[in-house]
């Protein structure tokens, strides 16, 4: 063999350490070494599953169906309310005396509230109102760092003591954290057509009934005949034989019951009406009209009763209307758990089985504002998805690519509502339905509908480069992995605050970042492996197309796109 042609040795390979690598760095590169290792492994671990996956496309669907399916169960069996109770530093109280109390009872049954929110240290100061057979009043809480206990933790104990007070009947409850109507949290009007009489007697026995249930500590009904109503009912043959004119009977009525003035008198320069009226204690009940004299024609003073005798009957302290018929309130505060929406969906289903034909049911307050915002959500869900759908189809000018992208909504929408149902049962947070959960349910369908995206217009690339669709949908999912998880990350971890906050607003955040982290996390789960099935079966084949554009022409040469 000749010199010039033997073979050259083999070349002997040594790694050689460039000076600046990373791994010879300090801890950060250390770790950016040890991120890149990790995820290349998990990178091929996703390739190597999605491929097995890829092969049992049925079975893919069939999950997603069942996945769907599951969240009309989730839905409908999560706590609802219009807004989770919020620690507003103040708790309202509403009490009822008795109809025909004074106003020095009254006020020893406010002194007797002062008393019972001022002896517990998170107490700042009272205010109170009295009216005629009611009573309002506020316990407003210190500021959040000066006290250990929430408004909620208060709201049981104090609710006992004020039912110690006897003679006034006390509810106790958290303002609505929502503008807009105040009053008690449950407020259920059974209107009819129908007498008040009957109305009274049907809505005092579902005021009952609902009582029995244990999912109220305080229910009341608006209309009560417990109010006592004399009425004087003066004999005019008699008084007409004794020389007495209905003149002379009523200004002796007058002077006992009469407040109104004769005129003023000046004392010390200040002027001063005149009223004539006997002392209270001489006018307390109606027996003491017997010890009330009255002049007749004759000259002879007779006691008042003579001619004159009371009867006594119970009336309707108020006679209301709603919607031009008459109406009675059922008002109630739940215990604490039982949320707003299980209350009210209890007196519906107390309502159609207990309401006699010809009664209806309407709703007031807090509860008719969140019967009519709850409806509101299934219209912007469904409004958001048109939105979505009608940019993507004009961004890939195509109709099945939305659907493909949209698949992974229900996903996430599943995946938040298990934990919604999971913390509400567990009563975690005070967690459920309400206009927080909902604005981030809302939130999710443009956040996981980007993952959706990024897959989808890959791999559409992908096979307008002659690559076959189920390659082309392995690979952009392989590549997609990292951007896909990195922003998920990143808004999971942007949540955090929300899930951690405390003090005021606390439970609102909390709910609204629950639902946007687990819903981000599961749905991206559930769209990595879901969207390139959906890819598989719905996606139009753009390989074939190219690669019908890349055949050369019959005696010419292949065209150039």
């Amino acid at each position: 063999m000749p010199s010039d042609c033997r073979p050259s040795p083999s070349p002997s390979w040594r790694i050689r350490r460039p000076p600046h690598d990373p791994a010879a760095g300090g801890w950060d590169a250390r770790l950016v070494v040890l991120l890149d290792r990790s995820f290349n492994a998990l990178h091929r671990r996703y390739e190597n599953f999605l491929h097995d996956t890829l092969n049992w496309v049925p079975v893919t669907a069939v999950f997603s169906l069942i996945v769907l399916s599951t969240i009309y169960f989730l839905w409908a069996t999560a706590k609802e309310e219009l807004a989770p109770p919020e620690d507003q530093g103040v708790l309202i109280m509403s009490a009822q005396a008795a109809p025909n109390s004074t106003l020095q009872q009254r006020q020893l049954y406010s002194r007797a509230v002062y008393e019972t929110f001022v002896k517990h240290p998170e107490t700042d100061h009272v205010f109170q109102l009295d009216i005629p057979g009611q009573t309002l009043a506020g316990m407003v809480l210190k500021p959040w760092n000066e006290r250990k206990a929430t408004a909620a933790r208060l709201l049981p104990g104090v609710t006992q003591e004020l039912g110690h007070i006897a003679g006034l009947r006390a509810a106790l409850f958290q303002p609505p954290p929502l503008p807009g109507a105040f009053g008690f949290p449950v407020q259920f009007v059974i209107q009819t057509t129908e007498p008040f009489e009957k109305l009274n007697g049907v809505a005092s026995a579902f005021a009952q009934e609902a009582q029995k249930s244990g999912m109220f500590f305080f229910i009341d009904n608006d209309l009560r005949y417990d109010l006592p109503q004399s009425t004087v009912v003066i004999d005019r043959e008699l008084a007409a034989q004794l020389g007495l004119t209905m003149k002379d009977v009523g200004g002796a009525l007058s002077s006992l019951l009469g407040g109104g003035y004769v005129n003023y008198f000046s004392f010390y320069d200040r002027a001063y009406k005149v009223i004539p009226q006997v002392q209270q204690t001489d006018r307390l009940n109606a027996d003491q009209l017997n010890s009330t004299y009255i002049r007749t024609a004759s000259g002879d003073s007779i006691p008042l009763s003579t001619v004159v005798h009371i009867t006594t009957k119970t009336i309707p302290q108020a006679l209301n209307r709603f919607q031009q018929q008459n109406a009675a309130t059922i008002s109630g505060v739940p215990f604490i758990g039982v949320t707003q929406g299980d209350a009210i969906e209890y007196m519906q289903k107390l309502g159609a089985r207990a309401l006699p034909q010809g009664y209806s049911v309407d709703y007031a307050g807090p509860s008719r504002q969140y019967v009519q915002e709850s409806s509101a959500l299934l219209f912007t869900l469904g409004f958001a998805c048109i939105i979505i759908f009608l940019a993507l189809a004009a961004q890939f000018e195509s109709f099945r690519d939305p659907i493909i992208i949209l698949v992974s909504v229900p996903m996430s929408i599943c995946g938040a509502l298990i934990f919604v149902n999971l913390f509400g049962t567990l009563g975690i947070g005070a967690v459920s339905l309400n206009i927080y959960t909902k604005v981030g349910l809302v939130t999710l369908i443009g956040l996981i509908s980007k993952h959706g995206i990024l897959i989808v217009e890959f791999a559409n690339n992908l096979q307008r480069q002659g690559i076959s669709k189920r390659e082309a949908v392995e690979k952009a999912a392989g590549i997609r992995l990292r951007p896909i998880l990195m922003t998920t990350g990143a808004m999971v971890l942007g949540v955090v605050p929300l899930l951690i906050a405390s003090g005021a607003g606390a439970v609102s955040r909390f709910n609204m970042g629950l639902v946007i982290a687990t819903g981000v996390a599961i749905g991206t789960l559930f769209t990595l492996f879901v969207v390139p099935a959906m890819y598989l079966l719905l996606a139009a084949d753009h390989s074939k197309r190219a690669t019908g554009e890349a055949l050369p022409a019959p005696g010419g040469h292949a065209g150039t796109r």
